[in-house]
């Protein structure tokens, strides 16, 4: 799948050409809407919605990040069309309280709910169209980019492990080519023997990039064939290039500090953090009016279910930017005595969760005191989760380059949990810290932005809460 690097950030062609489309149809539906509603009425009732485009770009805009929101422009989206309707709708439905923020902000911009019913409705049938064409071809082989792959050890191995379609969507992989004292791991129907010089094959089979997954680079890589490829315009890839494109994350298993030494990211500087930080308080101060009622209630939940005996509050140490402590605010989810014994990871059922914790964590509200952290400063609303010195301490002794997620502000959601489920293990923690290392190399404002919209999926599904 062609990508597009925008702001560092890896984004698939075919999802921004999908986005585009629907956005079209999207004002199209908008300005039917408009024909239908307001076909038949006097000059001065005309007078009163013009201009119409801005109110179209504002009803395309809000439509498309809430479809977002539902993760339908997500390459890891595993859904048929049932499935793929069922989000469209949710998304459609999520987006008229957004929409219904704007309108109360800026009431110029309301058009009428006859003509906003009639556009949703043709908005929604044309989306659901556009899906329907792109499941039914958007695999076809002439629109995939057709790889080869340098290498048939361990490395290209990795690859050819990625067998879901959702994995390597939009790619097709020819073959693996032997290099070198390689020894082969893959499969043998998928090695291929050059009868040819390497440039004449991969031109021969239409070639549109080529990986280098040689195990030993010291022993047999063919560097003029592969500067004869590249000067003939075949993209040629790193491994850990690759799997940062297509996965979203940096290989821990592959990786050597000369990559993180000559690789472009992990750029900081005062401009980046103070947008950074504008963004965290604008967030924060549009959240407040919808989160206070919902704090309200489940701190009266909470003491309800404890009969006025137990906090409402829980605060534990966290290890924030540059390995800074900091108290970190929640709303009590587990028994007072819950970590009697030593902090220990949450587990699905834990027995230590309380009733009223069991349904605060399944919706994130637990989190919500964490907004007073935000505004503090202590935290980031994008970001990877803070966590417990102690677990830091463990897993910095287990997993190579684990305090490198301490670079910047920790977070309360981050690229980890909207691509990750909860992990409660060593195994989990060494694999979100490949997706927080992607965050802190190529973080931006886009990311960030792309990060909360994503977030609402990740809540809305209940996705790896325990």
């Amino acid at each position: 799948m062609a990508t597009i690097r925008i702001f560092r950030h890896y984004v698939p062609l075919v999802f921004l050409m999908l986005g585009f489309f629907e956005g079209a149809v999207l004002l199209a539906g908008f300005y039917i809407g408009v024909e239908i509603r307001f076909w038949d009425a006097d000059p001065a009732t005309i007078a009163k919605v013009l201009p119409i485009w801005p109110k179209g770009l504002v009803f395309v805009a809000v439509v498309l990040l809430s479809m977002a929101g539902m993760g339908l422009y997500e390459r890891r989206m595993r859904d048929g069309i049932e499935g793929v309707l069922l989000r469209t709708a949710a998304g459609f439905a999520l987006s008229l309280v957004p929409l219904a923020v704007v309108f109360y902000l800026f009431p110029e911009l309301y058009l009428g709910r006859g003509a906003l019913a009639i556009a949703y409705l043709v908005g929604f049938i044309g989306v659901a169209v556009l899906r329907w064409l792109f499941l039914k071809f958007g695999s076809q082989e002439t629109l995939l980019k057709r790889v080869l792959v340098l290498g048939t050890g361990n490395k290209a191995a990795m690859i050819r492990k990625l067998r879901r379609r959702s994995d390597l969507r939009g790619l097709r992989i020819v073959g693996y080519v032997r290099m070198g004292s390689d020894e082969d791991v893959v499969d043998p129907e998928v090695i291929i023997d050059l009868d040819q010089p390497l440039v004449e094959w991969v031109r021969d089979h239409e070639i549109d990039e080529i990986v280098l997954a040689v195990d030993d680079r010291r022993k047999g890589l063919p560097v003029k064939e592969i500067l004869d490829c590249k000067m003939s315009g075949v993209d040629v890839q790193d491994l850990l290039n690759f799997f940062e494109r297509e996965t979203g994350k940096i290989k821990l298993d592959i990786l050597n500090p000369s990559w993180l030494f000559f690789s472009d990211g992990f750029q900081y500087g005062p401009v980046r953090a103070s947008l950074k930080r504008v963004l965290d308080v604008a967030v924060v101060l549009l959240m407040l009016p919808l989160a206070l009622p919902l704090m309200i209630l489940v701190g009266v939940a909470i003491l309800a279910e404890s009969g006025g005996r137990g906090p409402i509050f829980f605060t534990q140490m966290r290890v924030g930017q540059n390995g800074r402590p900091f108290r970190i605010l929640k709303f009590r989810s587990m028994r007072t005595d819950a970590e009697k014994e030593g902090a220990k990871w949450a587990t699905a059922n834990d027995p230590r969760v309380t009733r009223v914790g069991r349904i605060i964590r399944k919706v994130r509200l637990d989190e919500l005191p964490q907004l007073l952290n935000i505004l503090k400063g202590d935290m980031s609303f994008v970001g990877p989760r803070p966590e417990q010195p102690a677990f830091v301490d463990q897993l910095a002794e287990r997993i190579p380059y684990y305090n490198e997620r301490h670079r910047v502000k920790p977070g309360l959601t981050g690229w980890a949990q909207v691509c990750y489920q909860y992990g409660d293990s060593d195994e989990d923690a060494f694999e979100k810290l490949q997706y927080d290392l992607y965050y802190v190399k190529n973080y931006s404002i886009l990311l960030d932005m792309l990060i909360l919209v994503q977030t609402v999926e990740v809540v809305l599904m209940g996705k790896g809460a325990h």
